[in-house]
């Protein structure tokens, strides 16, 4: 897949009323390692949740498929977590013959797949760099074998309830008849849980979301001032949904790409948003999406929960 148009991108977000920028412009390498470092966050609860959840979800989930299996994981740039299903085995071999992830990321995916074949060194590795909102058709080799799709992290919750209908639809025609899908996803709870994950007390994520400024400077030939704009992350009851913004301090004015951005002061970035669903809810949305949920996982806390979904 071609590398994105950056400057492209920025600017027709940059033009829109209200301001926005794309999601995925967060990971590059520095928003990749930002990013990292969220998940290790003490107010992060999603990533240490689902990986509690993970052993047994992968146990489970692998008892329903026959060898050989293929995992098809969109949006991989590690594999702590699709580990937990590679490392599934039947009567002593591995269960899985092929792994295909996809990510937008290219750096990260390759370096990912390398360690992936270094650990795994019977696994045909695939690695597909794209972007996972428009799931790509999948290698030929994949013919015959059970297929697994797994989307973790809560992901789909970036997506708007039109776009995650898309992806899953989209998933669902890739991944083909009588193929299952693992989802992770992220539930509704008390904003006084959420808020802290998204506006931690140790500015990682703040200093994630004001990268995409960093990266426009490089990439797109800006000229912002990262610190003349405030992260802020609020919770948007109506939508169901965390909000991430860059607010500017003052009016100014940015350069991109040659074309001048005005801003005034207070006005905000939408940079992304991180919908919160309930287990009925999401329960719905997948059937909008051609899916049938088989079993759904939760902590006790009922923080997280991971779907898995039969075609």
């Amino acid at each position: 897949m071609p590398e994105p148009d950056i400057a492209a991108l920025a600017l027709a977000g940059l033009r829109a009323r209200p301001k926005t920028l794309p999601p995925l412009l967060f990971y590059d390498d520095a928003g990749c390692a930002l990013f990292y470092r969220i998940t290790e966050l003490p107010e992060y609860y999603l990533t240490r949740t689902e990986l509690g959840l993970l052993p047994r979800v992968a146990r489970e989930t692998a008892a329903l498929l026959a060898p050989p299996a293929a995992l098809v994981e969109y949006g991989a740039s590690d594999e702590a977590k699709a580990g937990y299903l590679l490392n599934q085995s039947r009567a002593g071999a591995g269960l899985f013959a092929a792994y295909v992830p996809i990510d937008i990321a290219a750096p990260a995916l390759g370096a990912m797949a390398a360690r992936v074949r270094s650990r795994w060194p019977g696994l045909t590795v695939s690695p597909i760099v794209a972007d996972f909102l428009t799931p790509p058709r999948l290698p030929p080799g994949l013919d015959g074998m059970a297929r697994l799709g797994f989307f973790p992290g809560s992901t789909i919750g970036n997506l708007d309830p039109p776009a995650a209908r898309r992806f899953l639809a989209g998933a669902r025609t890739a991944l083909g008849p009588g193929a299952r899908l693992l989802v992770g996803v992220d539930l509704a709870k008390n904003p006084a849980i959420l808020l802290p994950a998204y506006d931690d007390a140790a500015g990682v994520t703040a200093a994630f979301n004001r990268n995409l400024l960093v990266r426009l400077n490089r990439e797109a030939g800006a000229d912002f001032d990262p610190a003349g704009f405030d992260h802020r992350a609020l919770w948007n009851a109506a939508e169901g949904r965390i909000e991430m913004h860059l607010v500017s301090r003052r009016a100014q004015q940015v350069r991109v790409a040659g074309s001048l951005i005005a801003f005034a002061a207070g006005e905000s970035i939408h940079t992304e948003n991180s919908y919160k669903h309930t287990l009925p809810g999401f329960a719905a949305l997948a059937r909008a999406g051609g899916w049938a949920t088989a079993r759904v996982w939760t902590d006790p806390a009922q923080l997280f929960s991971l779907h898995l979904l039969s075609a």
